[in-house]
């Protein structure tokens, strides 16, 4: 596995660090040994062994870091659009037809989403709901069939 391929595309491989924690960590531990070797060595020629031991150190320190924090840290979910499946949007448009609408559905983290959406049935107009039974990866676009709100799962607590 290569420092910059996390093998699951979190953070270009830094388990969910930022970038600049990992260098300054990095830093930090090349500016103590630095300093630690050239206060306990007396020897000039042993002086020129502390750059590379300070580098070393502070590899290995990143290394650990992200290690520790890829095994404590949980894995970022990145949203799909197949999350939308399953979940009531609410029509925006005037219409839905077989080749024309849109819908505003909301993700779990409370955001919403304007989507493009699909049906063949009649009756769905702006304001109207319904559910989100498929995905169409081709066209881009979200299957729909009208709902009624009263039975959506993740309908708000009023």
């Amino acid at each position: 596995m290569d420092a910059f391929d996390g093998g699951d595309g979190v953070h270009a491989g830094t388990a969910g660090i930022p970038v600049t924690a990992m260098v300054s960590t990095g830093i930090v531990i090349a500016w103590f040994v630095a300093l630690t070797g050239d206060a306990l060595i007396d020897h000039r020629w042993l002086r020129v062994a502390v750059l590379p031991a300070a580098l070393g150190a502070a590899w290995v320190g990143i290394r650990v870091q992200r290690r520790l924090a890829h095994r404590f840290l949980p894995p970022e979910r990145v949203p799909s659009r197949e999350h939308f499946v399953g979940r009531v949007c609410v029509i925006r448009t005037s219409r839905v037809s077989a080749d024309f609408g849109q819908a505003e559905v909301t993700a779990d983290d409370g955001s919403t989403a304007t989507v493009q959406v699909r049906t063949h049935e009649a009756g769905l107009v702006s304001g109207s709901h319904a559910l989100i039974f498929d995905y169409d990866a081709d066209g881009e676009f979200f299957r729909v069939a009208p709902f009624d709100s009263a039975l959506d799962p993740h309908r708000p607590a009023v």
